[in-house]
């Protein structure tokens, strides 16, 4: 080792650095609010960077360099290790779940950019218009005051538009979330800290806090349909300079009893459901890890990426399904420039039905 060039030294120390990162990876995230900050990493590093490491030894052999057994060794053996304990979080998606028989409900789930209030509004009220969906989940329901720094959550009431744009269709709004439904919507009961307002006065700020799940229940043909609209709050601003640091910590909090109230939600409830919606939250990261072993999560392509929309390197929006559905035809669609999100298209069918 002492023989060794400054490249191979370095070779071997950043396959030693990278191994070292991918297990505290999987020792902190999800578990320390501070870990939050790795995991704004791409998904696809997991993977690129083993593949970059390997890669360098054929290179150093064109660049006709003689890199040691014992290095070679070392670099092979981190890298395939880091790039086995890394691949859950690389986002590469192989699973294939079984097609759907019968109609079935299509379902548009979409972050609508505050309500498209910086886009003309007649495209924006197409674009919804044209996506011919059953069943929408649209989260920013809202309007934003920049000015206003955090505070600037303003409150939308759009429902002559969404009635005449959606004749026929039964309307669901909570704070920033909105569903639109040609089912019958049945009931509609409050999920997680939202349940703390239940039956008493707030404002549209604490709604606005409080309500990130928004449940549905939908009459499909004398079955009952869930369906779970999501938005988690974002877990960092990096327009807060002062407060950056605590505010990732009460924004870890938040999300937790958000994901806590929606677990324990669907624990509870026997209904086969659909979850969908933005959860700021990307395959490298931990949050989602008790949802992603318990439900079934929608996906085709190789990569599905829905954020940002022209360069979609993280997916943070995602589709879920409990075991009484099947989600089939999956798909993450451009949103035309009117937001800095992919929109999820998706059509579920209910398992038995003919």
């Amino acid at each position: 080792m002492r023989n060794w060039c400054r490249a191979t030294r370095i070779l071997v120390a950043a396959t030693g650095a990278w191994l070292t990162f991918v297990c505290l990876q999987q020792l902190l995230t999800g578990r320390w609010w501070l870990w939050l900050l790795p995991d704004l990493l791409p998904p696809l590093t997991f993977l690129l960077v083993p593949v970059l490491l390997i890669a360098a030894l054929p290179a150093a052999l064109l660049s006709g360099r003689r890199v040691p057994v014992t290095a070679t060794r070392l670099v092979l053996a981190g890298t395939v290790a880091a790039g086995a304990l890394g691949w859950p979080y690389n986002g590469i998606d192989v699973h294939s779940g079984p097609a759907g028989t019968g109609p079935g409900l299509r379902v548009f789930a979409w972050n609508t950019a505050y309500w498209g209030q910086d886009v003309p509004r007649d495209r924006f009220y197409a674009f919804l218009r044209s996506q011919h969906a059953d069943v929408y989940l649209l989260q920013e329901y809202l309007h934003w005051d920049e000015t206003a720094g955090l505070d600037g959550a303003r409150q939308v009431d759009d429902e002559p538009a969404l009635r005449a744009a959606f004749p026929g269709y039964a309307i669901a709004a909570r704070g920033e979330l909105l569903t639109l439904s040609r089912l019958p919507i049945v009931a509609s009961p409050p999920v997680g800290p939202d349940r703390d307002l239940a039956d008493r006065a707030a404002g549209f700020d604490q709604v606005f806090a409080a309500a990130k799940v928004l449940r549905t229940d939908l009459d499909a043909g004398g079955h009952t349909i869930s369906a779970y609209n999501v938005h988690l709050p974002v877990h960092i601003d990096l327009a807060v300079s002062r407060r950056f640091f605590a505010l990732i910590r009460e924004r870890d909090e938040g999300r937790r009893r958000q994901l806590a109230g929606l677990r324990a939600d669907l624990a509870a409830n026997h209904r086969p459901a659909i979850i969908a919606g933005d959860f700021n939250t990307s395959p490298a990261m931990g949050d989602l890890a008790a949802l992603r072993e318990t439900l079934d999560a929608a996906g085709t392509a190789v990569y599905p990426g829905s954020w940002p929309a022209g360069l979609p390197l993280w997916r943070i929006d995602w589709t879920f399904t409990t075991a009484g559905l099947v989600a089939d035809d999956y798909r993450l669609v451009d949103s035309d420039g009117l937001s800095d999100h992919r929109a999820q298209q998706v059509r579920i069918v209910l398992k038995g039905q003919p």
